[in-house]
């Protein structure tokens, strides 16, 4: 009787995937000898163009990510159900489906009306679009969602961060020449939370085989990162106490560096240079250094005349002499915004992307030279760093 009911429940998921119906799966309530795993929980996910279900295993300490094919996962969660998990909720959008088995293996299944109606599904298509699910373990851990898996309210703009991030880096991956296996390091990684969504999504949801190496001068926040990751069982990502400058790895295959302070973006990109990255990816911060060097000199444009456009003036005139510099490294280079303003202030993403074509560096250094002079600009400290 157990086993029938648990077939008729395997063939209804598998046929609402057929037909485009399927939302998500939860396995839930763990028998005595399984209860160090809580939960399960089932969603579809497109790798490299084929449909797969991705299982979140959610333990007391840990999250694990496994993809099977829709076969082998439907196999799987009937296995599951035959000794490992008492119920099962399954949600479609023409109804939602529950699998209850008592403790003595009476198994009983009850249809409701979906949770998720045509408008719902829509919304579930969007949902699917999102690279970080809500019930990740270290969203938690970090501090962006409760207990429950909730996106804490003061953290929505940051979870909204993290997932565009994650699409411009996806598009940008799928641009770059790249090993097979990628070393991928974060200059100024702060407390890690665009870190560990990047390694959690490349890792565990593409299944890209990627080692990521956090860069942060705070040794309490390499501390608290590196148990976080132990915690979740991240076993290729890794964060170190010490400066940019101070690193020496010379395999970076992509250089991140989300709005480290002033000059250290440059330090950041020169590691880039150095390393030879495919990819060089900023979101530069403060711009001191050139606003620095203007102070005090007269600038003929009108704009500059007013304190907030002079600021916004010179912060575009320091990323434009960054792109410029790093065209003469063979980058192809590209500046656009990330995220709406209404998120962050800090939404402006300069990229490079190692390229064959030929730069003409006399040209660029010409270029330079002119930009230079009509803002009365001695230098720039990335070239300082270049020479």
């Amino acid at each position: 009787m157990k086993d029938s009911v648990i077939q008729e429940f395997c063939t209804t998921l598998k046929g609402s995937i057929a037909q485009h119906e399927f939302v998500k799966l939860t396995l839930a309530k763990p028998t005595k000898r399984a209860e160090a795993l809580k939960n399960v929980y089932v969603r579809l996910v497109t790798i490299k163009e084929e449909e797969k279900l991705s299982f979140t295993f959610r333990h007391e300490t840990n999250d694990q990510v496994k993809n099977f094919s829709i076969d082998e996962g439907v196999a799987h969660i009937g296995e599951l159900l035959k000794d490992t998990f008492l119920t099962a909720s399954l949600f479609t959008t023409s109804a939602d489906l529950s699998l209850l088995i008592s403790k003595k293996g009476h198994a009983t299944l009850n249809t409701a009306k979906p949770t998720f109606t045509e408008e719902a599904s829509e919304s579930h298509d969007r949902e699917k679009k999102k690279r970080v699910v809500d019930n990740d373990a270290y969203l938690h851990l970090l501090g962006i969602t409760d207990e429950t898996g909730i996106v804490i309210p003061k953290m929505t703009d940051k979870y909204r961060q993290i997932n565009k991030y994650l699409e411009v880096i996806e598009s940008l991956i799928k641009d770059a020449t790249l090993p097979a296996e990628i070393n991928i390091v974060d200059m100024g990684s702060g407390k890690g939370y665009l870190t560990f969504a990047l390694y959690d999504y490349l890792h565990n949801k593409l299944a890209m085989p990627v080692r990521v190496t956090g860069i942060e001068l705070r040794k309490e926040l390499v501390d608290y990162c590196n148990g976080i990751a132990k915690q979740c069982g991240f076993e290729q990502l890794y964060f170190e106490s010490k400066r940019i400058e101070e690193f020496n790895d010379q395999r970076i295959d992509i250089l991140i560096a989300l709005h480290a302070c002033d000059t250290a973006t440059d330090d950041a990109i020169q590691k880039g240079f150095h390393a030879d990255a495919a990819l060089i990816i900023c979101a530069p911060c403060c711009h001191k250094q050139i606003r620095q060097q203007v102070k005090g000199k007269e600038q003929h444009c009108p704009l500059l005349k007013y304190g907030i456009f002079k600021e916004r003036q010179f912060e575009m005139v320091t990323d434009t002499i960054r792109a410029m510099i790093m065209e003469k490294h063979q980058y192809d280079t590209k500046i656009f915004e990330f995220i709406s303003n209404e998120h962050t202030r800090k939404n402006v993403m300069l990229v490079g992307t190692k390229s064959s074509k030929h730069k003409d560096a006399q040209a660029i250094d010409s270029s330079l030279a002119a930009l230079k002079k009509e803002f009365g600009i001695d230098f720039h400290y990335l070239e300082k760093l270049d020479a």
